[in-house]
């Protein structure tokens, strides 16, 4: 839907037209993803424009981030079988998608992150496209769904 808002710059009164988002949103992000409690700063950033850029690629150029509540699966498909904390991989993933798809992080009112190692049996019913499609990438990925339904799957 084509949405229009009106900002005040110094007087000045802008006319803006973009996109408002349509949920679900799904898309893979491959690498692996870095901790929380990574180090190096520069890891972070470059992990969180990494999620941002494979988002990209699905969502209108030019949209608003969404005011609405939201909720957000991830699965983090590994290539090995010791890899680090699941819950340390959460907080840069949705950081990255800050003033992008959601104004702020405070929106997320549901998280469910899962971690896949290989030889993990895979008990899903019916997949996405989306998400057939990580299941047949090269590993690690990390699978991401953003919903504006927080309750979806729980009734």
């Amino acid at each position: 839907m084509l949405a229009c808002r009106h900002r005040h710059i110094l007087g000045i009164v802008r006319i803006e037209m973009a996109v408002d988002l349509t949920f679900p949103i799904e898309f893979n992000v491959p690498g692996t993803p870095v901790s929380l409690q990574a180090k190096r700063a520069r890891s972070k950033e470059a992990w969180k424009e990494k999620v941002r850029a494979a988002s990209r690629g699905v969502v209108p150029e030019g949209h608003f981030a969404t005011e609405r509540p939201v909720a957000v699966t991830l699965y983090y498909f590994t290539a090995l079988t010791r890899t680090g904390d699941i819950d340390n991989i959460v907080k840069p993933t949705l950081d990255a998608l800050i003033r992008h798809i959601y104004l702020n992080d405070g929106q997320v009112e549901r998280i469910v992150a899962q971690k896949f190692k290989p030889g993990d049996v895979l008990p899903f019913a019916a997949p996405s496209p989306i998400l057939t499609e990580a299941l047949q990438s090269p590993r690690p990925l990390v699978y991401i769904k953003l919903s504006d339904d927080p309750f979806e799957d729980l009734t």
